[in-house]
């Protein structure tokens, strides 16, 4: 058994997860704790050459089919070389995003494939979070600030935003699906006030 937590942000582009997972770490990591933040795709060595992959170039670079394995296979390095390691040690594991950006990206917006996601996820990788953050905000809110940020990392950005409406009902859906873990968090408000929540949700979860 690990000892760790594993706790994951979930959310569309431009949802504000990265800013809000840092701002997290950085509290945890001021109350005494370890933290090991993370993200995905990447997050190790390995993942991260896989990374460059998938966030760069043009929108039909890849069918679906090709992204969730490339997906998995990052995820598989990133568990072995930086998630487990972190948990055994007993250290508190923030990454933006996990498997369940996979599970809507590719299984819930982009073809039937759902279930050949869900068959990858426990054949290869097995781990859940134990809390997952999904960060709600409008779509078109959100789709202007992620293209505003000009990272050249705006493959998924690029679709549009009826891809960004698809994939926030499909997080919507998700937190729906499994109400134990994941927890909704409105990110359209200030985020001073996102941060308060989100640490207020952690320190419950983190007794």
């Amino acid at each position: 058994m690990t000892k760790g937590s594993f706790l994951t942000f979930e959310g569309i582009d431009g949802s504000g997860k990265s800013t809000q997972a840092r701002r997290l770490a950085e509290r945890l990591r001021a109350g005494g704790r370890e933290v090991v933040l993370t993200r995905e795709p990447g997050g190790s060595p390995g993942a991260e050459e896989i990374r460059r992959l998938l966030v760069e170039g043009s929108a039909d670079r890849w069918s679906p089919e090709t992204e969730i394995l490339l997906f998995t296979a990052a995820r598989r390095d990133h568990l072995e070389k930086t998630i487990l390691p972190a948990l055994e040690r007993g250290a508190v594991v923030i990454s933006d995003r996990f498997a369940d950006s996979t599970r809507i990206y590719q299984g819930a917006t982009r073809g039937e494939l759902r279930t050949v996601v869900d068959q990858l996820h426990a054949l290869m990788i097995g781990r859940e979070p134990d809390l997952t953050l999904i960060l709600d905000m409008d779509p078109a809110l959100a789709l202007s600030r992620g293209l505003a940020r000009e990272s050249g990392e705006d493959r998924f950005e690029s679709m549009g935003q009826d891809f960004q409406d698809q994939l926030r009902t499909g997080f919507i859906q998700l937190a729906r699906r499994f109400p134990l873990r994941c927890r909704m968090i409105d990110g359209n408000r200030d985020p001073d006030i996102v941060a308060d929540e989100i640490m207020a949700v952690v320190e419950r979860a983190l007794r």
